[in-house]
């Protein structure tokens, strides 16, 4: 195999702290949007966002994933029909108790009209094995991968200036089946993307302090 010198900028330390800060309230500004805008968004900015996405580390370096970019407003429907179904079924039959009451603070159901006002949706796909031509071959890690790669994508996203949502609705199959891929493929997170709406709202949440998720020994 052949190696390459390592391609590394380093700054002075008081700069590392401050690009550090502001890469933190950057992100910090980030959250989830169910009402988005139909106001166009240039393909560019998805496209750069995707390949930051294939970017990521993963196991062996297989790059276990496939991005599906839905734009088609007759496949947003489809895609919205399949995921209410299984939606309705999860929030009146599937879901405990418990479960419903922890989602109660974000007053969801099962309507998920985002699915077709958001201009893109980004469909992740982790691929179980490598497939090429007859022969199958493993793939490791692919679920820690693709997280990865899903956080580079919601980060490029959010840099560039746009909203996004990560939605999972289960069963995810009808997703594989109406984008047509193939049988190494599952579906991993469903993305909608775009500008959010001008009278967007969001849940007042809280994240846990710095402490409570971090211990330095």
């Amino acid at each position: 195999m052949a190696f390459s010198p390592l391609k590394f900028k380093t700054y002075e330390e008081r700069e590392m702290v401050n690009r550090s800060e502001a890469y933190l309230d950057m992100i910090m500004t980030r959250r989830s949007v169910r009402d988005f805008s139909d106001k166009p968004v240039n393909r560019a900015v998805i496209d750069n966002a995707i390949r930051t996405a294939g970017t990521a580390p993963s196991g062996a370096n297989k790059q276990p994933w496939f991005f599906s970019v839905v734009s088609d407003s007759d496949i947003k429907k489809q895609i919205r029909i399949a995921a209410e179904k299984e939606e309705k079924e999860f929030y009146t039959h599937r879901a405990p108790n418990d479960w419903l009451r922890d989602l109660n603070q974000f007053g969801t159901d099962w309507h998920k009209p985002f699915l077709e006002s958001a201009p893109y949706l980004i469909v992740v796909f982790k691929q179980a094995y490598e497939k090429k031509e007859s022969e199958q071959k493993k793939n490791y890690y692919v679920s820690e991968s693709v997280g990865i790669a899903t956080g580079f994508l919601l980060s490029a996203l959010h840099n560039a200036g746009l909203a996004t949502l990560t939605h999972t609705p289960s069963p995810m199959h009808f997703l594989e089946k109406i984008l047509h891929r193939p049988a190494n493929e599952r579906a991993f997170v469903l993305i909608p993307v775009g500008y959010p709406a001008e009278d967007a709202d969001v849940p007042e949440i809280k994240k846990k302090r710095f402490n409570e998720i971090c211990e330095v020994i």
